[in-house]
Formats: C-alpha cells, sequence, structure tokens
C-alpha cells in the first residue's frame, strides 16, 4: 500500500491559490494570461497552486477544457510548488476521467467537488468518492461547499471515506458551521488535511489544527495570503491575527456577488485580465465594482500594478 505521508507534510501550513480562469473578449481561454496569473502567484509567495475548483468556472468548461487548463498548469509550476488541480463534476464518469488524467499528468494531488444539483444522499456520496479514490494512486482532497452544491458531507460519511481510503488525505471545507470543522479532526484524525474554503475562517482553521487554506482572495494578495501562513508556522500569532483582520474588508467585497465575478473584476482593475466571465455569470454591478476599487486601493499600488501588466 503506497503512503501518501510525505504529501501531506508538503500540504501542510499553506495557502493553496484557486486560480481563476482568465477569458478573452470572444469568451475563448486566455492560456497566455492563465500561464502569467500561474507564475505570479508563485512569486507572489503561494504555496501551491489549484485550477478548475469553484474560482475557475469548471461548470463553464468543456471536459477538454479543463484538461487543457490543467495541463497548462502543471507546466507553468513545472515542479516549483505542489499542484492540485480540481477534478470534480456533477457526472460521476466525468469526475473518474479528470482524476485520472491528473495523475497520468502528475498532479501532486486532486481537489474533488461534492456533485453539486444531483443532491445524493450520504451512502451515494460514499460510494462516488470510493469509486473515484480507488481509480488511482493519488492524494485526493475531498471538496465539501454545500451553499453551491445543496448537499453536505456530513462528518460521519467523511470519516468513514478517510478510514477506508488511504488517499482520501483530506478536505477543503467551504462551510460556515464552525462545530462542523472541528469535528472533522475529531472524527477523521488531527492529521487530516482541514482547509478552509470560508475566508474568515482561514485563521481560525489554523487554530484548531487546519493545514491552510484554499482562498479566492489569494487569487487578488497572494503574497498576503501567504504570509498570514508564514506568520502561523513561525509562531508570530500576533501577525497572523492582524493580517487576519486586515483581509477583513477585501475579503467580504470579494463576496458581495457570486465568486468568482468579484475576483475577476479586482483583476480587471489591475490590469491582470480581461474580467470576462462566460454565461450565465457576469460581471458584477457597475456600483459593486466601483466599490472593489475603492477597496482594492488599502491593499494594491493601482497605478503601479495596471502600468507593470
Amino acid at each position: 500500500m503506497i503512503s501518501f505521508e510525505h504529501i501531506k507534510d508538503r500540504l501542510r501550513g499553506i495557502s493553496i491559490a484557486p486560480v481563476i480562469t482568465p477569458f478573452n473578449e470572444s469568451g475563448s481561454i486566455d492560456f497566455g494570461t492563465l500561464e502569467h496569473l500561474i507564475d505570479w502567484q508563485i512569486k507572489s509567495g503561494s504555496h501551491a497552486i489549484s485550477v478548475t475548483g469553484t474560482s475557475g468556472e469548471p461548470s463553464s468548461l468543456t471536459i477538454e477544457e479543463r484538461v487543457q487548463v490543467m495541463e497548462t498548469a502543471m507546466n507553468v509550476i513545472d515542479g516549483r510548488v505542489p499542484f492540485l488541480p480540481g477534478t470534480g463534476s456533477t457526472n460521476h464518469d466525468e469526475t473518474m476521467f479528470l482524476t485520472m488524467k491528473a495523475h497520468e499528468i502528475g498532479a501532486d494531488a486532486a481537489m474533488v467537488i461534492v456533485p453539486y444539483y444531483n443532491k445524493p444522499n450520504q451512502g451515494a456520496l460514499y460510494k462516488h468518492y470510493k469509486t473515484v479514490a480507488d481509480s488511482v494512486d493519488l492524494p485526493i482532497i475531498v471538496y465539501n461547499i454545500p451553499g453551491r452544491t445543496a448537499v453536505n458531507l456530513e462528518v460521519e460519511t467523511l470519516a468513514k471515506l478517510s478510514k477506508d481510503c488511504p488517499n482520501i488525505i483530506g478536505v477543503k471545507e467551504s462551510n460556515k458551521d464552525f462545530e462542523h470543522v472541528n469535528r472533522v479532526l475529531l472524527h477523521c484524525g488531527r492529521d487530516f488535511l482541514l482547509y478552509s474554503g470560508i475566508e474568515l475562517l482561514c485563521y481560525p482553521m489554523l487554530a484548531i489544527g487546519g493545514a491552510g487554506s484554499i482562498s479566492a482572495t489569494a487569487n487578488v494578495v497572494p503574497a498576503k495570503v501567504a504570509e498570514l501562513h508564514n506568520a502561523w508556522n513561525e509562531g508570530n500569532l500576533k501577525r497572523a491575527q492582524d493580517l487576519h483582520f486586515e483581509l477583513m474588508p477585501l475579503n467580504d467585497v470579494l463576496f458581495k456577488d457570486t465568486n468568482p465575478a468579484p475576483a475577476k473584476a479586482a483583476l480587471g482593475i489591475m490590469g491582470k485580465i480581461n474580467p470576462t466571465l462566460r454565461m450565465p455569470m457576469d460581471v458584477p454591478s457597475k456600483e459593486l465594482q466601483e466599490e472593489i476599487k475603492n477597496v482594492l486601493k488599502d491593499y494594491v499600488d493601482l497605478k503601479n500594478s495596471v502600468a507593470n501588466n
């Protein structure tokens, strides 16, 4: 049986940046900008990279496009940091295919979302994840985001999966129920990798033994989000707390509309992307765009940012 302890050590105490998928005005994927964004993330201090998660608009991409995005990311990363692409879908066979493709291209782990729209029961979720996990010798990070999927992966189901599937090594909890996430570590074990997908819980989850965060805000200020984790790892709790509160206004404004629309708007204001989304998503209102710009001024030198991109 393969041991996954080595990768668990690499994936603890880190900021994993869930990179957006940039589009041209025509709606085609802007692969050149994607390469630039990933390189910028790594140079800014992000400890790992994910693509085609919620921030990457996977439900708006074809399966072929998702593979192209994963392959592009893998080539740009070139082993500099761990790579954890999102491979989940509402379709079981697609999830199987994308997870096996992630293994084939050499990803460090796969992030597999709870199937959305279908609302499977807990027994069905167990069967889905076990089948996927059994198909690859690749670490799996379960992605629980009940606000998007309309079903919550219960702690008991996750605990059974963690015991029955050695390669299910962690979970991204985009779950505002802090009692739930505490019970994840109680029942799955303190060495289980627990990541926050809720921006205001990134610091609190570290305090209970969490492994880090996968925060959409890292798309906009990767250095700040990574620094919070660096400060925590160095035992500088005051600095980590300060960064937690410093980031709150930006976290708040980036979730006044559906992710990743505000993050893309922010990156557009910074001159890094064309903030196009594929329908049925669309850009935030002009009022919210102006609010995003005003908040950004406290975090980014917009004049230099635009000039340098």
